[in-house]
C-alpha cells in the first residue's frame, strides 16, 4: 500500500519538494523546485514550505532537510543558510504551521538515509560514508546501516580551509575546474576521510553524481566508490522517510 509523504530539501540555490511513497522510496508525481529566498530566514523559508505544501497537498506528515546540525528538531548551526536558523525550533514551527506531524534533519543525513534504505547503499554492511557535493559538502556515516547524525565532515580542514571551500560542486563551477582538476581535489578529501574512518564504501551524491561517468575513472580510494542512486533527489526522499518515522513514533 502506498503512503505518500511530503519531503522538502533546502539547498543553497533552490528548495525542492515532492511526494514520496515511503513504502518503496519512489517519488510520486512531479518534483517542484523554487529558488531559495534571500535572505533564507526561518520566516521566509516557512512561507516557501507552505507554498510547496499547497502545490503538493497531502494529509500525511511533512519532512524537511536543512543544511544545519539538527538536535531534537532544533537547528544548531547555519553553514549555508541564514544565521537566524541557529537554535531555531524548526520542528515546532512546522507542526504549528501545518497542524500535523513534522520532522527536520540535516540534509546529508536525509540523503544518506534514502541511499542506505532504497538506493546505492541498500544491504551494505560495515562502514559506509555518503558524501553530497553541492553548495557545500554534506556527509553521513553509517555502520551496518545505523546513522551517526550531524557529522559535518564538509568542514574538515584541507590546506587551511574547510574541505567544502576546496572541493564542493559549487567551487568546481566558480573556479571553472575541469573534471580532472576537480577530481584531484576530491581524491585528497577522500584520502583524508579514509585515513580517519576506514570506510568500506563511499557513496557520492548531490547533483554532481548525475555526471558520475565523467569523473568516476579519475577517483582513487582503497574503499569502493559508488554513485548515489537518487542523485540530487536523495534529500527530499530521506526527509519524507524521517517524517513517516516521526509519525509512527507518535
Amino acid at each position: 500500500m502506498t503512503r505518500d509523504v511530503l519531503g522538502i530539501d533546502v539547498g543553497g540555490s533552490s528548495v525542492k519538494a515532492a511526494l514520496v511513497d515511503v513504502a518503496s522510496g519512489r517519488i510520486t508525481g512531479e518534483v517542484v523546485s523554487v529558488p531559495t529566498p534571500q535572505p533564507s530566514t526561518p520566516a521566509a523559508l516557512l512561507d516557501v514550505f507552505t507554498q510547496l505544501d499547497q502545490r503538493l497537498p497531502t494529509r500525511g506528515p511533512v519532512g524537511v532537510a536543512l543544511p544545519c546540525v539538527v538536535q531534537h528538531g532544533v537547528t544548531r548551526t547555519a553553514a549555508n543558510i541564514d544565521k537566524g536558523w541557529i537554535d531555531h525550533d524548526c520542528a515546532g514551527a512546522l507542526r504549528t504551521r501545518f497542524s500535523r506531524p513534522a520532522a527536520v534533519l540535516n540534509d546529508a543525513d536525509a540523503a544518506g538515509i534514502a541511499e542506505m534504505r532504497w538506493g546505492a547503499g541498500r544491504g551494505t554492511r560495515g562502514v559506509a560514508i555518503v558524501l553530497t557535493f553541492g553548495t557545500g559538502i554534506g556527509s553521513a556515516i553509517f555502520n551496518d546501516g545505523a546513522l551517526l547524525p550531524n557529522t559535518e565532515f564538509g568542514h574538515l580542514e584541507m590546506d587551511g580551509r574547510d574541505a567544502e571551500h576546496t572541493a564542493s560542486a559549487r567551487v568546481r563551477t566558480v573556479e571553472q575546474l575541469d573534471w580532472p582538476a576537480w577530481a584531484e581535489r576530491v581524491n585528497v578529501y577522500l584520502a583524508r576521510m579514509h585515513g580517519l574512518f576506514w570506510p568500506d564504501v563511499f557513496i557520492l551524491g548531490g547533483a554532481v553524481s548525475e555526471n558520475f561517468a565523467h569523473f568516476s575513472s579519475l577517483l582513487k580510494s582503497p574503499a569502493e566508490i559508488r554513485a548515489a542512486q537518487f542523485a540530487g533527489q536523495a534529500g527530499l526522499v530521506g526527509a519524507a522517510m524521517a517524517a513517516a518515522h516521526e509519525e509512527d513514533m507518535g
